[in-house]
Parts: C-alpha cells; sequence; structure tokens
C-alpha cells in the first residue's frame, strides 16, 4: 500500500490541525494505520494507531484527550484530528501502514512495513 500525508502547517497554542493520510492499492482496508511523529534530535515515536475496520484505536499518553484517530475505508484515508496543539507537539508527522484484520493496534515503528512521506506540523507559543 502507498500513502500520502497531508494537512501539516503552523498554527499557535491551542489551536487544531486535520491530518490526512489517502492510501491506495485494493487492500488498503486491510491495513492497520498509525501515526507517528519525529521532533528535532528526537527518535520517531507512536502518536495513534487504528485498526483495519475502525474499531479499535491508541493513543500515546501525551495526546490521549487532545487527538483523535478515525478512517473512511469507502475513501482509503486515515485522519489524524489534532485539538489543544502545544508546542511540543511540533514535528514532521508520519503515516504508516500494517497489514492486519485483526482488532490489535500496535505501537512498535518496526511492526510498519509501508510509509508516507512526512508532513510538518508548528506550533507556536
Amino acid at each position: 500500500v502507498q500513502l500520502q500525508a497531508s494537512g501539516g502547517g503552523l498554527v499557535q497554542a491551542g489551536g487544531s490541525l486535520r491530518l490526512s493520510c489517502a492510501a491506495s492499492g485494493h487492500t488498503a482496508s486491510s491495513y492497520a494505520v498509525g501515526w507517528f511523529r519525529q521532533a528535532p534530535g528526537k527518535e520517531r515515536e507512536f502518536v495513534a494507531g487504528i485498526n483495519w475496520s475502525g474499531g479499535t484505536s491508541l493513543y500515546a499518553d501525551s495526546v490521549k484527550g487532545r487527538f483523535t484517530i478515525s478512517r473512511d475505508n469507502a475513501k482509503n484515508t486515515v485522519s489524524l484530528q489534532m485539538n489543544s496543539l502545544k508546542p511540543e507537539d511540533t514535528a514532521v508527522y508520519y503515516c504508516a501502514a500494517r497489514y492486519s484484520k485483526s482488532g490489535l493496534v500496535v505501537s512498535r515503528l518496526n511492526n510498519y512495513s509501508s510509509w508516507g512521506q512526512g508532513t510538518q506540523v508548528t506550533v507556536s507559543s
């Protein structure tokens, strides 16, 4: 599956952004999708993930209650709604996919086989 991330930008602290990950490939709906981020000088980290059906999601503690992941399999897209943004959310955000028809969502980078290009999110204080 091929992935294309979009929706990044510059926003003030407290603001919102919505990222989108467009997937292509006839089996795109058979993939669990995760969002990761990487800030300068830091390792890439898990942000949120959703299973193939949208019935199960998982969030990093740092974004719980502020970010919401969702998917529309009819449109082959996964979205990440980011509210109450903080300067520490500044990073390049990546979407990634792993083939899975289970309800399990995993947070390890190595479990994801397909990656999109990043989209920059900058939150000013």
